[in-house]
Parts: C-alpha cells; sequence; structure tokens
C-alpha cells in the first residue's frame, strides 16, 4: 500500500492571524524594466511548470520574478486543466539561491529612505507569494535540486512535497549578512524535530544531499537524472473530480516511489546520535547567551567524546562570526513563531525584515560577504550580545505607528490559517515513535517493521527509527524498549 498523506488539521484551522487584513490583495504586474524570461512556465498535459531561469545568479529571486509566478497560481488554482505545480531551476547548479538581497542592499544606499521602503515593499510580495505557497488548494511540488537556500526555501518548505537529490545544499543563511530567516522560517524552522531548526537557523549550518530528506527538510529523494522521466510520468496522472487533496497527494507519493534508485551509503544521517543529542541540549535554552554558556560546558565535559568536544568548539566560533542582533531577534522569532499561525508567521516576518531595511548590521553584512570582492569581515553594530537588551529585541517585533500588514491571497475567501502544516509526506516523526514506545509491549525490529510496513517499505524509514530508537530508548529485562528521552 502506497504511504498516504498525513492529514494533521484537515479543515486546515487554526486561530485567526493577530495582524491580519481582510482586503483582497491586487494581483501583481509586471513592471516595463521586469526582465520577460526569469521566470519560464510549461504545460505537460495537467502538470504546469515553473521553472526559475537566473542560472548566473543561482537563481536568485527577485521582485520581477515573484510578478510572475502570483498571477500564474492564481490562474492555474482556479483551472480544472491544472492539476499538480511543480517548481524548479534552470541551469543544474541552483534551485534557488535566495532572495536578491545585494540589489536590495544597493537600493537601501543609493535611495535612502524611499530604497529602504521599496526593498521593504518587495518582503511584502515576497511573503505574499510564500503565503500564496503554503496555503495553495493542489499539489505544489518542490524539486530542491542544487541551492536551496534563503529566498528558495520559501519557494519550497511549505509545500507538502519537497524532493532533494544528490546535488541538494540547505542553508537559511540569513544570520551571516545581519538578516534573520524569514520566508516563513519562524513558522517552518520550529516545528522540525527537537532544535534542529534553532541550530540550524543560529549557525546557517548547510545540509548536504540525503541529510536534507533525513532533516526533514525534504519529504523525497530521488536522484536529479531522473527528475525529467518523474515529472512526464506525473503529467499521465489523471484525479476525479471528488478526489479531494489526501488522495492526490497519496498517488502523486506512490508515482514518486517508482523512480526511488535507494538511498546514498556513504552519506550517512549528519544530525544523529550524540550530535543529534548535543543540539537538542546547547539550543534548547531561550537566550543566545545559555546557548553559548552551554555549548562552553560541552567542550569540557569529561562525558563528551573528541567530536562533540570539537563540534562544540567549531560551533562556538560560528556563532562568535553572526551579528548579535541577528542572532538574538532570531531566537526570539523562533520561540514565539512556535505559537503563531501560517499567516501570523508572514505578517510578524513583515514587520521584521522592515525594521532590518533600516538597521546596519544588514547593509555591513550584505555588502561585507556578498558585494565586495574578495569578501570581507563584516563590522557589527552594537558588536556584542551583551549591547542587546531585551526590550531593543522586541522593538524589531512591533509594527511602526500607522503600518499595515500585507494582505494575503486566500484570507479574502475566508480560509483560516493553521498552526500546524495540514499534510506530512516525510518520514515518520519521533513524536510518532515516542507515542509507541510509551504505550509498551515494543521490542526494536518489530517497531521498525511497524513503521516500514506503513510505509509500503519506504527506504529511509528504518534508518530513521533505528536512529531514534538508538537515541532515546533503553531495553528493559524482557526486551522490550522504554522511552528515556
Amino acid at each position: 500500500m502506497p504511504l498516504k498523506a498525513k492529514i494533521l488539521n484537515p479543515a486546515m484551522a487554526g486561530q485567526a492571524a493577530t495582524i491580519s487584513t481582510s482586503t483582497s490583495p491586487p494581483i501583481p504586474k509586471e513592471q516595463p524594466t521586469d526582465d520577460p524570461d526569469d521566470v519560464l512556465f510549461n504545460t505537460v498535459y495537467n502538470v504546469r511548470t515553473i521553472e526559475l531561469n537566473r542560472p548566473k545568479k543561482l537563481n536568485s529571486l527577485n521582485a520581477s520574478m515573484a510578478r510572475k509566478i502570483i498571477p500564474r497560481l492564481l490562474e492555474w488554482q482556479k483551472s480544472q486543466l491544472a492539476s499538480i505545480i511543480i517548481i524548479g531551476g534552470a541551469g543544474g547548479k541552483a534551485f534557488c539561491a535566495g532572495g536578491d538581497v545585494a540589489a536590495l542592499a544597493q537600493q537601501n544606499t543609493s535611495h535612502g529612505a524611499e530604497g529602504r521602503e521599496a526593498s521593504h515593499a518587495y518582503f511584502g510580495l515576497e511573503y505574499q507569494l510564500d503565503h500564496l505557497i503554503a496555503t495553495y488548494p493542489k499539489p505544489y511540488i518542490a524539486y530542491m535540486d542544487g541551492i536551496s537556500m534563503g529566498g528558495g526555501v520559501g519557494l519550497s518548505v511549505h509545500a507538502p512535497i519537497r524532493i532533494a537529490t544528490e546535488r541538494t545544499v540547505f542553508a537559511m543563511p540569513e544570520t551571516t549578512i545581519g538578516f534573520f530567516p524569514d520566508v516563513g522560517g519562524s513558522f517552518f524552522l520550529p516545528r522540525l524535530e527537537g532544535y534542529i531548526g534553532t541550530y540550524l537557523a543560529l549557525t546557517s549550518e548547510r545540509l548536504m544531499g540525503v541529510n536534507a530528506f533525513y532533516a526533514g527538510i525534504a519529504t523525497h529523494y530521488i536522484d536529479s537524472a531522473t527528475l525529467p522521466s518523474l515529472t512526464s510520468r506525473l503529467a499521465e496522472l489523471e484525479f476525479k473530480d471528488y478526489e479531494d487533496m489526501h488522495s492526490r497527494l497519496a498517488t502523486i507519493n506512490a508515482t514518486i516511489a517508482e523512480f526511488d534508485s535507494g538511498l546514498p551509503h556513504n552519506e550517512p544521517m549528519l544530525l544523529a546520535g550524540s550530535l543529534r543529542s548535543a543540539i537538542d541540549r546547547c539550543f534548547s535554552p531561550n537566550s543566545v547567551e545559555e546557548i553559548i554558556s552551554t555549548l562552553e560546558h560541552e567542550t569540557k565535559s569529561s562525558d563528551n567524546p573528541a567530536e562533540i568536544k570539537t563540534w562544540a568548539t567549531k560551533t562556538l566560533k560560528t556563532l562568535s562570526e553572526r551579528s548579535p542582533t541577528s542572532l538574538k531577534v532570531t531566537l526570539m522569532a523562533l520561540r514565539e513563531g512556535r505559537n503563531w499561525n501560517i499567516a501570523e508567521a508572514f505578517q510578524r516576518e513583515y514587520i521584521i525584515a522592515g525594521h532590518f531595511m533600516s538597521h546596519p548590521d544588514f547593509q555591513s553584512g550584505v555588502s561585507a560577504r556578498l558585494i565586495h570582492k574578495p569578501a570581507s569581515t563584516p563590522v557589527w553594530s552594537p558588536p556584542k550580545l551583551s549591547d542587546i537588551g531585551e526590550e531593543s529585541v522586541r522593538a524589531f517585533f512591533k509594527a511602526p505607528e500607522g503600518q499595515q500588514g500585507i494582505p494575503l491571497f486566500g484570507e479574502e475567501m475566508g480560509k483560516r490559517p493553521y498552526k500546524e502544516y495540514p499534510f506530512r509526506m516525510g518520514l515518520v516523526r519521533e513524536e510518532e515513535i515516542e507515542e509507541l514506545v510509551r504505550q509498551g509491549g515494543w521490542k526494536g525490529n518489530t517497531l521498525v517493521r511497524k513503521f516500514q510496513d506503513e510505509s509500503g517499505g519506504r527506504r529511509g524509514v528504518r534508518e530513521k527509527v533505528e536512529e531514534v530508537v538508538g537515541r532515546c530508548c533503553g531495553v528493559g529485562g524482557d526486551g522490550e524498549l522504554f522511552w528515556r528521552g
């Protein structure tokens, strides 16, 4: 039996956004200066494809591209001929390396207040697109083939189906440039298992290939060479009018399984075992200072193996290089984002992004890292964590007087935002394993077999369950597992 989509919230219900608008958003229109070929659209029977087409810029997202994609998605949403949406990137090196923040920083410098206002408006447009993807009523598939960072993450991680390949490079590098993980990162990252999301957000650590799949960033993993064939195969699918999203995603999932050639044996699960335990210990505190203190303890603990001490030392160095303001704002956004619904996340991020456009760290970080050749070291202001009080951090979350929230597509039709993603197509989650173990009566091999059977023998399930059992479970005298956390 094919793995079925797990519907966590079939009605996609949730609390209304704290900041919301009921006005129907104006549909973006292309501008005379927009590149006519930076996004390519195609039709393959019932499939509609979006190809980001700026390979020399690693397909980095700009306003011209967003102005093209939003109207197409809205058009296809109403069309009975469009059943599946697939987004990918041209060139083979990148899906999308992020938003074109270098252009924004130069605009801020060249045009002063007007430039900063225009940059803020860009984020509003980008978040409208990301929210539309996050609430799209038809199957939306992201081919995360190649570099998938920043703005590219916003185009992919909210999709019910996200496919990684051997070329995938995932990261949220915003703290390196004096910004914060936006594009819905405040929603997506806290909902990764344990404190993986906090770790990735603060450090900008990269996940390569199959490890994006193991960590829950991607829901599937296949070889990049099979993507064109997969697109052709998906175009053959036909859905009945009465089939709901659950049924359609299950069919798509079974179709993707036809192209499964196995997981690479030379790429072990990275965020696993003692490292995963150390990540959860070190990145669970609610202040950056406590995280650093915990990491310092890890470097000295006699209980730790050498590789964990080395990791802690490296991570401390990494955090010392990041913008102190970015670290503190990011951590607060992740902690509060656990309680935000999907619409509120984008509204809050819009406020935060506006403040960063006026903050010196964004200009310094982007200029040093992305504009200057060779890249240089940014000068952060303030330079120390101790110089940044909680009040100044909370100021990033307060909308300036008179600022309106961004109108989001779907809200005007009465769609209620969700607090958990309504579909889960990835590997079994740790809490599902914990729930069964706590019920009692399970041995390791029978637990693995149960989840494998439920998934239809899906690749990666055995590895995931065995890792969780090895890290979180003990074995009683009767051979049965017990949860030790």
